[in-house]
């Protein structure tokens, strides 16, 4: 894959515009429901950036990093894990799975989208990062 197709495969314009406020919203929404169930601050603190942690998968190569990333980065583990908390009534599950959704929210806000494996940079929201020049 180039890096023009790349590009081409990153939301642009309005759409990417959409897809940020997705992120704020549901950062917004995500950190409102903690907060009205009194979550614990000190844990939201202590866990709100463990997703992050997937990047050291990029110091084994790109392929590896993207896929480790966006398994952390998406959405289907923390909403599973949300159903499961209100299915098992599970205080601590669900504070896990809100936290984590609250992470990806904000991450989707500020333009960290999934990544694609031609490196960390090149994500579904655009580039990231400084462009080398030349």
């Amino acid at each position: 894959m180039t890096e023009g197709t790349i590009e081409a495969g990153a939301a642009t314009g309005g759409v990417n515009i959409l897809l940020r406020l997705e992120g704020l919203t549901l950062f917004t929404g995500m950190v409102m429901l903690y907060w009205s169930w009194d979550g614990s601050w000190l844990v939201f603190a202590l866990l709100f950036f463990v997703p992050d942690l997937s990047f050291l998968a990029y110091l084994s190569d790109a392929k590896f990093g993207a896929l480790v990333y966006n398994a952390a980065h998406s959405y289907m583990a923390p909403v599973s894990l949300l159903t499961l908390g209100f299915g098992l009534t599970s205080p601590l599950t669900l504070s896990i799975a809100l936290i984590w959704l609250a992470h990806i929210g904000i991450d989707r806000a500020l333009g960290y989208g999934l990544k694609y494996s031609a490196g960390f940079g090149f994500t579904h929201l655009g580039r990231i990062g400084r462009q080398k020049d030349g």
